[in-house]
């Protein structure tokens, strides 16, 4: 166990903070185009794969007595990002429609490098913010997910995700044998109108209409509007294609990440409506060093799920006997799910195993695979 002591200094929390290095990056990326462009993707994604392979896995955890102020270095990355995020969204905007050195091409390419950062890393920190319990880092959660029109998330994790993971009622476990291209569009379509069922059920509950103003839909809206309102004033209409074209590139990311995640991992459905409670057992982990670090430590997902307020440095590691361990870290398992007949060799022989180990007594996996058990009892 790491003591309180050495989880609070600087030292420790550095690696966390090699996402700062992106800033620097993008904009020499965007002053050079060309070829220079593929330095992004392969700074995050492909680095990260093999720095996994050179740093190993982490299976140290810090100690749980560790205090908020003693994760002041690890709470700050995530508070600052949002500024450093916007302007980089909206000083290359203007940039990029302002200067004569980059084609029609390379300004995508730009872009695409920049929804790999309000992806990777932006979308993953407002993940870390939503789950807090003060105001400003719920807000700066709601920033960061404007910034890529897709604050409904928010609504859809915290109410539905954590609810219902393993279970038709949630959109993003992706089933057994679903390739991502069809888990995507899926869960493109059937988030939002999840997350808005939700919140209008709460606010049903309370005797109110979907349309009350304490609906953070409405706060949603606002912040989109004003997202897409400041990329067309800084660069026209295409500025507005740029920012709609990062904002995909980020969405279809953390879509990657969601399909790892939990893919073919189902609770058992125990009639009458009720399923068993959430375990270790329906996350995929891994321990990888270096892409904990780039993700905060996401990996070590099962136990998110069981404590989603705990913040990133303190989640602790499982083993392979207490849950499902992933062969390699998040940036590879997302680059091999883009190619379903690979990731289905690499993960449905896991799965397969998986079922074996916890639910020998599950003949037909059928209802399971297609979603058709019915949805939990009480949800929206």
């Amino acid at each position: 166990m790491i003591p309180a002591e050495q989880v609070q200094s600087f030292r420790n929390a550095m690696p966390f903070w090699a996402s700062i290095l992106l800033i620097p990056l993008i904009i020499f990326l965007a002053t050079q185009g060309g070829w220079w462009l593929i330095l992004m993707p392969l700074s995050t994604w492909w680095l990260f794969t093999l720095l996994d392979a050179i740093t190993g896995l982490n299976l140290e955890n810090a100690d749980l007595e560790t205090t908020e102020d003693q994760l002041f270095w690890y709470r700050l990355i995530t508070m600052i990002w949002f500024p450093l995020q916007f302007a980089v969204i909206y000083g290359l905007i203007w940039y990029a429609q302002h200067t004569d050195h980059l084609s029609t091409g390379e300004k995508l390419g730009l872009f695409f490098g920049v929804g790999v950062i309000s992806g990777t890393i932006g979308i993953v920190y407002s993940h870390e913010l939503m789950h807090q319990k003060t105001k400003s880092e719920r807000w700066l959660a709601d920033l960061l997910l404007a910034t890529v029109l897709y604050s409904h998330f928010r609504s859809e994790h915290l109410l539905v995700h954590h609810r219902y993971v393993g279970t038709p009622r949630d959109a993003v476990t992706a089933r057994y044998n679903e390739g991502f291209h069809r888990f995507f569009p899926r869960v493109l379509i059937e988030g939002y109108g999840s997350a808005f069922r939700s919140e209008a059920a709460m606010l049903k509950r309370k005797g109110r209409p979907w349309y009350h103003p304490s609906n953070p839909f409405w706060k949603f809206w606002a912040l989109q509007a004003a997202c897409l309102a400041l990329a067309y004033a800084l660069g026209g209409w295409g500025g507005l294609g740029l920012f709609l074209f990062q904002a995909f590139i980020a969405v279809w990311q953390l879509e990657l990440t969601n399909y790892v995640e939990h893919y073919g991992l189902t609770r058992r459905y125990l009639g009458d409506g009720k399923y068993e409670h959430v375990l270790p057992r329906h996350s995929w982990n891994a321990a990888h060093k270096a892409s904990n670090w780039l993700f905060i430590n996401l990996q070590r997902h099962s136990d998110h799920h069981y404590k989603p307020d705990r913040r990133f440095p303190l989640l602790q590691n499982y083993s392979e006997d207490e849950a499902p361990q992933l062969p390699f870290g998040y940036p590879l398992m997302t680059a091999a799910a883009m190619v379903p007949p690979l990731w289905k060799r690499i993960m449905n022989k896991r799965v397969k195993a998986w079922r074996r180990t916890y639910y020998p007594d599950i003949e037909d996996w059928h209802p399971y695979n297609k979603g058709l058990n019915p949805a939990p009892r009480g949800a929206a």
